[in-house]
Formats: structure tokens, C-alpha cells, sequence
């Protein structure tokens, strides 16, 4: 195995880095996979074909195959797709000093933190310390000193749901048993960490419609091919947001200097909504919102866009009035008072779309952070716009 390849693998997408991996013989395949991380793993072997998962499922140990077979069955964010064969799994009726020996070789190959006790048709019955091993007896069981009924992960569960469990109990290893408590894998609390900052670290892309999975070895013409629709389609709400101006043209022709402030609102008012969309998703990120929080966080962020659009509004409000003055427009007053009440009332809009835009592509089956900011930069200029000049309309022509 090449180091510099692995190097190179590392740094790649799932889907780039299965392509070149179908290109390699079936025991280079299988060293690279051995030599990724769980995480990055089950990525790729998920797209590979299944001839090649066929081939390769032969070439590794039954425990391996377990594991890897489970992928498949898993969705992606689940904390299933983390996990690996159980480092260390003995029955519980095995000697302390037998156990000892058997870790004797596996300790130079695999980082070993706990030792799984098991039962008949491999079930999970205990787990053991190392410190445990070395005080015990070598006369005694594994029952005899284990920790009975651990802590187990489900491979099913949501990521999210395995970071909140990670964070009330700091163990270094977690054990993934089905339903019925049979032992499958084991996740490193490292790995579940390092998943979620990855997921974090994602999500500024996803906002703007880059793929999660991009990276900076993902191929150009991939990346042109996953980042062009969703630049059409803010090119086309783009379009929606400058039909709202054109259709005040006449306005703007009477009172040019009502251009001038578009721009100022538009934003003020997006950044009102990317605050109500940030502290949103980080909600849905950290599963602290349900559906009965939904209409507490409307009226939050509707009540706050209220607030900073009035501290925001009296100063904009002034700029057009000493504005308005200096061009010797006879309603400099006015204009003054329409700039205010559209700062507010597009601010209010705005954190009631940022919260609402995630909330929505989670309904409907989307991930909340994909292209969130296109369709909040959407709402956020055609309310703006569309208040500031539906009211200079309404009252100054």
C-alpha cells in the first residue's frame, strides 16, 4: 500500500474515492478500507459496486463482515455508519488469564479500551477495564469482574441523538448492539466528535448549495456538475427579486433616490434572517427543537426582527431625511417615516423566513441547511424591496 495514495485518499469524497478504489485489485481495495476511518469507510464502501463488495466481504473476517454489511442498511447520519468490529469480545465464562493471552497479539494491531463480555448467540452481557484485568485473578471469569448491563449504542440511531448521549457519559468506547442486545461493533467517542464537526463544518457549503460530500480532491467537472443547478436556481430567484423592482419602475423614476436605500435594506434585512436561520439550524443540528418549540421560535425571532428593525430603522430613517433634504425633495418627512416602517416590517419578515426556511426543507424531507441562504436571500429581497417601494407607491405617487 502506497502512503502517499492513502494520503491523497484520505482527502477525498466518498465518491471520487470509490471510483478510484474500483480501479485497484480486490487486496489493494481491502488494505486502503483497513486503513480508513470508520467514518470515511462506510462512505465509500456504501458506493461501491456490489460485485466488489461481494468479492471483498471474503477476503475479511467474520466479525468485519458483520459490520460491513450493516452500512448498507443504514441511513447516513446514523451512528451505525461510525462503527467497527468489536476490538475485544470474549464469552463471559472465559478465564481472566485466557483473556489476557488472547490480547496478548490483538494489543500491537488495535487500540484496545474495553473487553466485551457476550453470551449465547453473542450477546452483549458486560464490559470489562483493563484495570479490572490487571487487579483480577487469573483464576476468575470475565463474569466475575465485568460491568453488567453497559451502555449500549443502537446502530439506527441518529447521529445526533449518539452525540447527546456521547456528551452526558465521556466514555472512551461504545458498544452497538441491535435491539435485542446482540453486540455488532463498537464506536470510539473520537470518531462520533470528529463526525460532528465534520457535519458542522459542511454546513456553511450546504447553505449555498455545495455538496456535503465535496472536498478539495473532489474533481472539478463534480463540482461544476453539483454547484451549477443550485446557481441557476438563485440566478432564477435572483430574477423573482428583480421583477419586484421592475414592477415599481415608475416609482423609482419619480423618486431616484429611493435606489439609493434599496441595497441598504436588502441588507439589513438578510442579515436579520441569516441570524434567525444560524440560530435555527444549530437547534435542528443539536436536537433542541421539536414541533411544539415551532411557534415559541417564530414569535422569538418575529419579536426580535421588531426590535432591531426599530434601532435599525430610526437610523436609516434619518439618512433619508438629511438625504431626501440635500436633493431638495419637498417630502424628505415622509420618506423618512416609509424608510422606517419598511426596515421594520422587512426585518420582521426576515427572521420569521429564516426560521422558517430550514423548518420547511425539513418537512419536507430536505436537509435544512441545503440552499437555505438562496431561498432566504429570496424572501428577504422580495420583502424589503417589495414593502419600500409598495409604500413610496402607496403614499408619495
Amino acid at each position: 500500500m502506497d502512503a502517499q495514495l492513502l494520503a491523497t485518499l484520505k482527502l477525498m469524497d466518498a465518491k471520487t474515492a470509490s471510483i478510484w478504489l474500483e480501479s485497484l485489485r480486490d487486496p489493494e481495495v481491502l488494505d486502503y478500507l483497513l486503513a480508513l476511518s470508520s467514518n470515511q469507510l462506510s462512505g465509500i464502501w456504501c458506493l461501491l459496486s456490489e460485485v466488489r463488495r461481494n468479492r471483498i466481504l471474503a477476503l475479511v473476517p467474520a466479525d468485519v463482515a458483520v459490520v460491513w454489511r450493516a452500512y448498507l442498511t443504514l441511513d447516513s447520519d446514523s451512528a451505525g455508519r461510525l462503527m467497527e468490529r468489536p476490538a475485544a469480545a470474549f464469552p463471559s465464562d472465559t478465564l481472566v488469564s485466557d483473556v489476557v493471552a488472547g490480547l496478548r497479539e490483538s494489543i500491537k494491531r488495535t487500540l484496545i479500551t474495553y473487553v466485551f463480555a457476550t453470551e449465547a448467540d453473542n450477546k452483549l452481557v458486560g464490559i470489562v477495564t483493563f484495570r479490572e484485568l490487571l487487579y483480577a485473578d487469573p483464576s476468575q471469569t470475565l463474569a466475575d469482574i465485568m460491568l453488567r448491563n453497559p451502555y449500549a449504542l443502537r446502530p439506527e440511531m441518529p447521529l445526533v441523538d449518539a452525540m447527546r448521549e456521547v456528551v452526558k457519559r465521556h466514555f472512551p468506547v461504545y458498544p452497538v448492539c441491535t435491539e435485542d442486545g446482540t453486540l455488532i461493533g463498537q464506536i470510539r467517542g473520537q470518531v462520533l466528535f470528529e463526525a460532528q464537526a465534520i457535519d458542522i463544518s459542511a454546513q456553511a457549503g450546504q447553505l449555498v448549495g455545495v455538496e456535503k460530500e465535496e472536498r478539495l480532491n473532489t474533481p472539478w467537472q463534480r463540482s461544476f456538475l453539483s454547484r451549477y443547478p443550485w446557481l441557476m436556481l438563485n440566478l432564477l430567484t435572483a430574477f423573482i427579486a428583480g421583477g419586484v423592482v421592475s414592477y415599481f419602475q415608475g416609482t423609482i423614476d419619480s423618486i431616484a433616490l429611493l435606489a439609493v436605500f434599496l441595497p441598504i435594506l436588502a441588507g439589513q434585512s438578510g442579515n436579520t434572517g441569516c441570524q434567525a436561520l444560524a440560530v435555527t439550524l444549530r437547534g435542528l443540528t443539536l436536537g433542541e427543537l421539536s414541533d411544539k418549540d415551532v411557534p415559541k421560535l417564530l414569535r422569538k425571532e418575529g419579536w426580535l426582527g421588531f426590535l432591531n428593525g426599530v434601532g435599525v430603522g430610526v437610523v436609516a430613517a434619518l439618512a433619508m431625511y438629511f438625504y431626501a433634504r440635500a436633493q431638495h425633495h419637498p417630502k424628505a418627512l415622509m420618506l423618512a417615516g416609509i424608510t422606517m416602517l419598511s426596515m421594520i416590517g422587512s426585518c420582521v419578515a426576515s427572521g420569521l423566513a429564516g426560521a422558517s426556511v430550514p423548518l420547511t426543507l425539513k418537512k419536507l424531507g430536505a436537509d435544512p441547511a441545503t440552499a437555505s441562504s438562496i431561498f432566504l436571500t429570496t424572501a428577504t429581497d422580495v420583502a424589503s424591496m417589495g414593502l419600500f417601494l409598495g409604500l413610496a407607491t402607496l403614499l408619495l405617487m
